[in-house]
């Protein structure tokens, strides 16, 4: 397997950045307004759930405004002949290796919101929990083409997939 110091060379799309900024609001709208409605009410409640009420809407807020663009920033991927290569994060960054021999599956999965903006997750899958990889935010074109890809490669490479 290939050595590699660098960072894998492929980025996300860059429709990844609203469809994570989507999902976040679209959440932040859910939690937040059960906690209203029983704040609203419930009077009992309010002197713990505003409180809670303001904490996670605070937190919401810049989970909202910085991470989707940070994790934009950070997430790459790569598939060669070898293995598939990501790097993913935002508070921490996770570096992920599976040799192509290692591959058990390769799955497209795209959601509704997904679909609309034209993006998929890729999904390496591994016989170990702790070596599957997805990669989320790829183009469907592109995809679709990288899952073809790695169905040829490991159809033709040597190995158990353990």
């Amino acid at each position: 397997m290939t050595d590699f110091p660098r960072p894998p060379r492929r980025r996300l799309d860059r429709r990844f950045v609203l469809w994570r900024t989507l999902q976040t609001v679209f959440w932040s709208a859910g939690v937040l307004g059960v906690l209203g409605a029983v704040w609203f009410f419930a009077e009992v409640t309010r002197p713990w759930v505003g409180p809670v009420l303001v904490v996670l809407g605070v937190i919401y807020l810049v989970n909202i405004a910085i991470m989707p663009s940070w994790r934009y920033r950070v997430h790459r991927w790569e598939t060669t002949d070898d293995a598939v290569y990501a790097l993913t994060g935002w508070l921490t960054h996770k570096w992920q290796i599976v040799p192509i021999s290692r591959i058990q599956s390769i799955d497209t999965e795209i959601g509704p919101l997904q679909r609309a903006l034209g993006l998929a997750t890729i999904t390496v899958t591994t016989a170990s929990s702790e070596g599957n990889i997805a990669i989320e935010g790829v183009a469907v074109a592109d995809a679709e083409e990288t899952v073809d890809r790695l169905r040829e490669v490991t159809a033709a490479t040597v190995g158990d997939a353990t």
